[in-house]
């Protein structure tokens, strides 16, 4: 069926009815290679009028709530990210950085790793600086933090920064790596903008400049197969979640729920994300990574009145077989099949920001495997993707002390679940 004749059908159909139109039209009964993943085109077909801007003010978290909580912990895991946090920085040093507003242009990271990182490094420093500014709020419950964050980013909005990046199909790094400044931009800012008095110029200022940043970003479709679908797609669907929250835009929010249809639609039966377990020894890295934006981006979802989100089923998959699929491939790479080779790269397990999506998916679901996995890797951060994880997220009795120290954690916590 030619695209548009397929969009203008699926456009009039009741959501049960289309999705069910559209998983026969792309001939997929388990999404189990490219040929039957949703296409750029059917995905924007999707009927997803149902999904609106409830709460702008939602967040990604009860921050007030969770606030309260932090004033009674015994936590010691808490209690050490608290008291880390609330000293927090200057805000005149931070005022200090200059916006990026020359044309960003990022090194491929697999064939120049030292190069990228060093390209990168004034875009994680942002990335690092708006989440740490959003973390000692919480921690402290200080609101010259929450103004700091506001005059922060309306810094960079002033400049118009990050509006001209390189993009073409070879060279996709600036692309890739503004994603994270957006996403990691409109979850700290969410975190504090309820509780910000005054600044009104400002904060039309910013949240106009990420409206228009986030359009222009995501107005890049992708390559077919590839970043038009797969965690490069999952990422920008969380700017869109979040930023559109804020800005109220329902078709940057519909955008970012998006994503989760189109996961679950290519979803095989047995969990995998095509995908990203295509990647060779990195399957494993990669089937984890999408874990990380789509968990994240559902609860950005869920705070908007979407709780069934976390449930959402497409063709017999929910997010839980993908979760359930990485545990089964973390203990025995053999799960991979014919997708990956049994040697699986597992660097990434040394690194807790991947696991983040973990403390959020615990809190809703009561997963002894997560749990397990998660007491040995805390405190969780990811620079973009959220923040401070266990801060905002931990149950106050999950755990009271890091597991072991620093290096036990390196030789034993991250060695890969088949072999503990």
């Amino acid at each position: 069926m030619p695209h548009a004749r397929l969009r203008a059908l699926l456009s009039r159909c009741p959501r049960p009815v289309l999705l069910a139109l559209l998983l026969a039209g792309a001939g997929t009964t388990a999404g189990a290679d490219e040929s039957e993943l949703l296409s750029r085109e059917e995905r924007e077909a999707l009927d997803l009028s149902e999904y609106r801007v409830n709460e702008p003010d939602a967040g990604y978290f009860d921050v007030a709530a969770r606030m309260s909580e932090l004033d009674r912990v015994d936590s010691s895991i808490l209690l050490q990210e608290i008291d880390q946090l609330a000293q927090g920085p200057s805000c005149q040093q931070l005022l200090e950085y200059e916006p990026i507003t020359t044309r960003v242009r990022i090194p491929g990271y697999y064939p120049n790793p030292e190069e990228w990182e060093l390209a990168s490094e004034p875009l994680f420093r942002f990335e690092d600086n708006v989440s740490m500014l959003a973390g000692a709020f919480v921690a402290s419950g200080d609101d010259y933090y929450a103004e700091c964050l506001v005059r922060y980013l309306d810094h960079w909005a002033e400049a118009e920064a990050l509006t001209d990046f390189h993009y073409d199909s070879m060279q996709p790094q600036a692309w890739f790596a503004t994603e994270s400044m957006l996403f990691a931009a409109g979850m700290a800012y969410s975190v504090v903008r309820p509780y910000v008095e005054g600044l009104e110029e400002e904060r039309e200022r910013l949240e106009a400049w990420l409206n228009e940043l986030a359009h222009l970003h995501a107005d890049i479709p992708g390559e077919p197969d590839n970043s038009c679908c797969n965690n490069h797609f999952y990422r920008r669907a969380l700017y869109g979640s979040v930023i559109g929250v804020l800005t109220e835009d329902d078709e940057l929010f519909r955008f970012g729920v998006s994503a989760i249809y189109s996961a679950l639609h290519d979803m095989t039966d047995q969990g995998a994300l095509p995908l990203e377990v295509n990647r060779g020894r990195r399957a494993t890295h990669y089937q984890n990574y999408a874990l990380l934006y789509l968990v994240t981006n559902m609860q950005v979802v869920a705070r908007q009145g979407y709780e069934e989100i976390f449930d959402l089923e497409i063709e017999g998959r929910t997010i839980h077989d993908g979760v359930d699929f990485l545990f089964e491939i973390l203990e025995d790479p053999a799960a991979l099949g014919d997708y990956a080779p049994l040697e699986q790269y597992t660097g990434f397990l040394k690194d807790p920001q991947y696991f983040t999506w973990m403390e959020i998916y615990q809190t809703r679901f009561d997963d002894s495997r997560v749990d397990d996995f998660v007491t040995r890797v805390r405190p969780l951060y990811n620079r973009s993707a959220g923040g401070y994880a266990t801060l905002y997220f931990m149950s106050p009795d999950a755990q009271t002390h890091v597991h072991q120290d620093e290096e036990q954690r390196q030789t034993e916590a991250f060695r890969g679940l088949g072999q503990q």
